[in-house]
């Protein structure tokens, strides 16, 4: 053991404090993304005075199924001065904080090393669940608590913008989704005089298709007819290694859209996979749907700012220029749910190319997707997406470098 590291177990004091008489009512769950949230457990029938307190600055954890999930659900309280929280969680906390911040010990969960290090010692199968002495014999560099304050702060700091950027980024979205109502839905888009068109009278006229007037010249015509070209992906032999073992095109998985822009890629395949396989490298400016995917996955959508391949999940649309493009991705971002719900077959139902290339789409006149702000929302969008990046990679450098650290 380096010098100044130190065992955990000398650090934190288990704390089993229980619902006695109903006192707290707030009900939490712990995520494996080591968070707490609000419960969706059903609790009907359950007795809520054996579930555990849980205070500000206290911790709860899972040591169950982490080889499974190949990390381990650790978090600390902040956001709430007590809740409860299920009996199956150990709850614990820092014996003295003069001696070690919680919010440091926290910084060091939160490290990719140190999941691995509790996948080692994980045990019992497939399942596998950490033992709470192994957890306790786990071991951390523990420096003065100036320099634990001083990297706790530094931390906070980087976390706050990351807060602030994905705020800026929801605002946007909710920008452009109230515009894509007011312009497309309500047809209230500013006429030749800037005037909202349908309040002011602008020229209707009734569309059988969708049995409401829509304004006068506009047309409701399939996606496929909409877009320049439609395609889906291909995943190459994972088996062969030749696929996969160079960085010559960035490869999209369904689970990476995520209703975003998207700016870079957690996988690349070589060339010689993308041509021995359904793969095809798409263009800049190019709308992504998931066909299908694990839980939430169907139906989200991505807008594509490098080229790229993706999945055969993933259905690709290509549009004649970015102001279609970026209409199209908002159409697909409103009427997500109602897309989603169209999927057909089996017990997990998935969307199909055909049905995406049968979806009715409005098309304006051509001179509104030179008036619309879509494009611009998306390029800012990308923006804050680039420095959300480097602010994640910041942040994960800094976790990193708590292994060196020193007094």
């Amino acid at each position: 053991m380096k010098s100044n590291y130190k065992r955990i177990g000398d650090y934190i004091q288990l704390v089993d404090e229980r619902n006695t008489g109903l006192k707290v009512t707030t009900l939490l769950g712990l995520t494996i993304s080591k968070q707490f949230i609000p419960s969706v457990a059903n609790i009907i029938g359950t007795d809520m005075e054996n579930y555990k307190i849980i205070r500000k600055n206290q911790f709860a954890c899972s040591t169950m199924q982490v080889r499974r999930d190949r990390k381990m659900p650790v978090a600390l309280l902040q956001d709430f001065e007590e809740a409860i929280i299920s009996p199956a969680y150990p709850v614990f906390e820092v014996i003295d904080p003069k001696k070690l911040l919680p919010e440091y010990l926290m910084m060091w969960f939160s490290r990719a090393e140190f999941d691995r290090e509790a996948l080692f010692y994980a045990v019992g199968g497939v399942r596998g669940s950490l033992e709470w002495e192994d957890f306790l014999n786990m071991t951390l560099p523990i420096p003065h608590m100036d320099k634990q304050r001083e990297i706790v702060k530094e931390y906070n700091t980087i976390l706050q913008r990351i807060d602030l950027n994905n705020q800026l980024i929801q605002k946007l979205e909710e920008t452009a989704q109230a515009i894509y109502k007011q312009w497309f839905v309500d047809f209230e888009f500013p006429n030749e005089n800037g005037e909202p068109y349908k309040s002011a009278g602008g020229e209707m006229e009734f569309n059988k298709e969708l049995d409401r007037e829509i304004p006068a010249g506009w047309e409701v015509i399939p996606v496929k007819k909409f877009c320049v070209e439609m395609k889906s992906g291909g995943t190459p032999d994972r088996g062969t290694p030749e696929y996969w073992n160079s960085r010559d095109i960035p490869w999209i998985k369904t689970g990476e859209l995520s209703n975003k822009v998207l700016v870079e890629a957690e996988e690349y395949i070589s060339n010689l996979g993308c041509k021995n396989s359904s793969a095809k490298k798409l263009p800049i400016n190019s709308v992504l749907i998931a066909m299908y995917g694990e839980g939430n996955t169907k139906g989200q959508v991505g807008f594509l700012r490098f080229e790229a391949a993706t999945n055969q999940a993933c259905c690709a649309m290509i549009c004649e220029n970015v102001n279609k493009s970026s209409y199209l991705y908002y159409f697909l971002r409103i009427n997500r749910d109602e897309i989603a719900n169209m999927a057909n077959g089996g017990a997990q139902p998935n969307l199909s190319k055909a049905l995406i290339e049968d979806l009715r789409i409005i098309k304006p006149n051509d001179d509104l997707f030179d008036k619309h702000p879509f494009t611009n929302i998306i390029n800012t969008k990308e923006v804050y997406t680039r420095e959300e990046l480097l602010l994640q990679k910041a942040k994960e450098l800094l976790l990193s470098k708590l292994a060196t650290v020193t007094d």
